[in-house]
């Protein structure tokens, strides 16, 4: 009997490869699907398939693999102290990039920060060495094809910056500070070693939300960026219907009743501060549970003394079919941002098991704001 393909995770292009050499160096034959054939390197959304049989030691290999690991995302970083007064935002030139700077540019205003404007780009590379666990060597396949590819992100990026100027100039974003700043590499691998190297306040990314197909966009930057960061992130749907926080009056903050959920909640109202909104604190439940409502009923009173001028609700949402219901609970009760907690997960479940603000990004025109819930 054949052996059937399945997918063993959905990956950038570029760690697709490593991952097809690694895995093929131990034996594992693999197939790269879904890649773009206009320009492969810019694919995301990249599927990498095996046989069924060789899943438990592809799994295995995948787990130890050094190249997923936490530790190689920046190498030693440079180690800021204090956060920085800046408002990242990773731009691609897509519309909804050009969303996010309007959020962005507001959101730096209101806090009197500055704007960075960062964008990665790849060259084409292939590995040339790859030694199990040790550094790769890339190696430049074509010097005249790279110089094409810089001249072209150059001109992007200056046409950005132009329409960022107009913006500025015809009043629709405010004057503030802002740079652009261009890297080579992984884009989420790059968004997130500038984040550990300079601790911007907060990174503002757009999304395309929900007119997209979720499974497609499993392995998209902005969600690598959500699950990794320790900076809070803030995702925008290009079909947000406001333009700046300001203009948020209600904020939905999911809780699991975790400790690291009470410091997420003091960083939200530190990194809002200069905001009006209400909360609603939700919990998602699977069973009807009176001490769920208790549970909040306690945290609510908690808030209320630390913040006496916050208006706070609170509501358990049914999680049978959580998305559905979250999305009747958001449109009911009027909720412009949805924040939760994202905690440190190991590998095995960033690749296998997509947490619940990866589905929410793909699934809502709502925006997300995601805080680090640090260990208490």
């Amino acid at each position: 009997m054949e052996d059937k393909l399945v997918t063993l995770a959905i990956l950038t292009y570029a760690k697709a490869q490593i991952l097809k050499n690694v895995l093929e160096n131990e034996g594992i034959e693999t197939y790269i699907h879904n890649v773009n054939q206009i320009q492969p390197v810019v694919s995301s959304g990249v599927r990498l398939r095996i046989k069924e049989s060789d899943l438990p030691r592809a799994l295995k290999i995948t787990e130890s693999s050094a190249w997923l690991s936490e530790e190689v995302v920046g190498g030693k970083s440079p180690k800021v102290e204090k956060e920085s007064n800046k408002v990242l935002i990773p731009v691609d030139f897509s519309n909804y990039s050009m969303k996010a700077c309007e959020f962005g540019f507001n959101f730096a205003q209101n806090m009197g920060a500055e704007v960075v404007l960062l964008h990665v780009y790849f060259t084409p590379i292939y590995t040339t060495s790859l030694p199990y666990g040790d550094v790769f060597n890339y190696q430049l396949t074509d010097d005249e094809n790279v110089k094409n590819i810089l001249q072209k992100v150059h001109a992007d990026l200056n046409t950005l910056s132009d329409k960022v100027k107009a913006k500025v100039t015809s009043g629709e974003f405010p004057n503030v500070k802002y740079n652009c700043v261009l890297r080579e590499g992984i884009p989420e691998e790059e968004i997130l070693r500038y984040s550990k190297e300079y601790r911007p306040r907060i990174v503002i990314m757009g999304t395309r939300g929900k007119n997209q197909k979720d499974i497609d966009l499993i392995g998209s930057v902005t969600a690598e960026v959500i699950e990794r960061s320790r900076v809070p992130v803030l995702a925008i749907p290009e079909n947000t219907p406001f333009k700046q926080l300001a203009e948020a009056k209600r904020i939905a903050f999911i809780t699991n009743f975790d400790q690291r959920d009470l410091i997420a909640f003091d960083s939200l109202i530190a990194a809002l501060k200069p905001f009006h909104f209400s909360v609603s604190l939700i919990h998602l439940s699977d069973v009807k549970d009176t001490w769920n409502e208790i549970k909040l009923g306690g945290i609510k009173e908690y808030f209320q003394k630390q913040y006496p001028d916050l208006e706070i609700h609170y509501d358990v949402v049914m999680n049978d079919d959580f998305l559905n219901s979250l999305d009747n609970y958001i449109k009911t009760n009027h909720i412009d941002i949805i924040t939760l907690t994202t905690y440190k997960r190991n590998i095995f479940s960033r690749l296998f098991n997509p947490g619940i603000a990866r589905k929410m990004i793909f699934h809502s025109d709502t925006p997300l704001l995601v805080i680090y819930g640090r260990p208490s």
